[in-house]
């Protein structure tokens, strides 16, 4: 594992500076690791929380995994054991997915990965624009360089602008030390602006302007600064629109959406709603210390049958959800959102309230193979994959359901 290590003292840090995770004793001066877990999952949701203690009570663990942490180890501390949760935590937020859409995405970001040029990312609400972001940065040659990102929509105006380009002491009231602003923080790297479609308008004159010159001058300062920067974007509003509408500067737009990426929504990603609900599942299984392996056949034809108009968001709410309501090892269709459970497919497994189209377990079992088998594309490598079954498993049961079809 690579990357870069930062020693944070102030938790404001890591709302502007991007990091994967964060590895965090219980017992600090001034906060403890509960209370920072707690401000951590407040903030940043997104951002998984390895704690250390020397106390690995089982009481203490469950304390930190219900104040939010993604995982827990123990003093003295063994690098091994170090590495894999750190691993762990990053896997969290990979790109994941082999559908078409999302093979077209891999290939467009490996081919513009080294670009320096601008990127939008667009998308509707919860696809994963800011994954596929940090997965762009993670694949270009800036990757050892900071990735530092700031949410357009969440801070007012004059806040906003002290951020992007700095102050000097004194630049405004409450000015009392000066600040580098995050396109120079970035220097190097990737800067990262979420929700540009939310950026104020009388701040995008200036960022074009530092876009064009590669320089910044901070509030109140006389100086310009320069910046190596590689700037990405995201949005899920419709920017051609806002233009049209004079809400967002058309020579901005052009600037910042040099190279276009869309994000699939999930209801165009096919056989992905199976592997990422179990990435989900294994997840929040682990974090919370439950033993779940997977879906039961009708709670996966419902995931596959349901539109997901919360995208991958709701999808992992779901399964966070129904691995906390669970009694079982595989998740039930009762431990599914009503809206989920309501959605009646059209190519059910049986046909429950008729008793004369009940079929045997075995017979259940090879329809659901199938319909696993046409959502993978009949790649049965992944398909094997979704079932949590060996290779040579699903080869004999397809072959004694008479069905030994797909690749590998």
């Amino acid at each position: 594992m690579s990357g870069r290590i930062l020693v944070v003292d102030e938790l404001a840090l890591l709302e502007t500076v991007e990091v994967d995770v964060v590895l965090s004793d219980l017992n600090m001066r001034g906060m403890d690791g509960f209370a920072l877990c707690e401000r951590v999952v407040a903030n940043r949701p997104d951002l998984p929380v390895v704690v250390i203690t020397a106390f690995g009570s089982l009481e203490t663990a469950i304390a930190a995994i219900r104040a939010g942490a993604y995982d827990f180890i123990t003093k003295p501390v063994k690098m091994d054991a170090l590495a894999v949760a750190l691993a762990r935590a990053q896997r969290f937020e990979e790109l994941i997915g082999d559908s078409p859409a999302m093979r077209k995405l891999h290939q467009l970001l490996d081919r513009v990965a080294d670009s320096d040029a601008s990127v939008l990312i667009t998308g509707e609400s919860g696809t994963g624009k800011e994954v596929v972001a940090k997965a762009l940065h993670r694949r270009g040659r800036r990757k050892d360089g900071p990735l530092v990102a700031i949410n357009c929509a969440a801070m007012p105006e004059q806040l906003l602008e002290s951020e992007l380009f700095g102050h000097v002491r004194g630049a405004f009231t409450d000015a009392r030390a000066a600040r580098t602003g995050l396109f120079v923080q970035a220097n190097g790297g990737t800067l990262l602006l979420d929700e540009i479609g939310d950026l104020p308008l009388a701040l995008q004159p200036k960022l074009l302007r530092a876009l064009q010159e590669r320089t910044v001058r901070p509030i109140g300062g006389s100086e310009e600064v320069a910046f190596d920067v590689r700037l990405v974007a995201t949005t899920n509003r419709d920017l051609e629109s806002a233009v049209e509408e004079g809400l967002f500067r058309e020579d901005l737009y052009f600037r910042i959406n040099v190279i276009p990426v869309e994000t699939p929504p999930l209801r165009a990603r096919g056989n992905d709603v199976l592997l990422l609900a179990q990435h989900f599942l294994v997840h929040f299984a682990e974090k919370a210390r439950k033993s779940v392996t997977g879906l039961s056949p009708p709670a996966a034809e419902r995931l596959l049958a349901y539109a997901w108009p919360g995208n991958v968001r709701e999808l992992q709410n779901s399964m966070e959800r129904a691995v906390a309501l669970t009694q079982y090892e595989q998740i039930t269709v009762d431990d599914l959102p009503e809206k989920i459970r309501a959605y009646r497919p059209s190519h059910v497994l049986i046909a429950a309230d008729d008793p004369s189209e009940l079929v045997p377990l075995e017979e259940m079992e090879r329809r659901y193979i199938l319909r696993v088998m046409e959502a993978v594309g009949g790649n049965r490598t992944l398909a094997a994959k979704v079932l949590r079954i060996g290779r040579k498993t699903l080869y004999r049961k397809l072959a004694l359901g008479g069905a030994a079809t797909g690749h590998e």
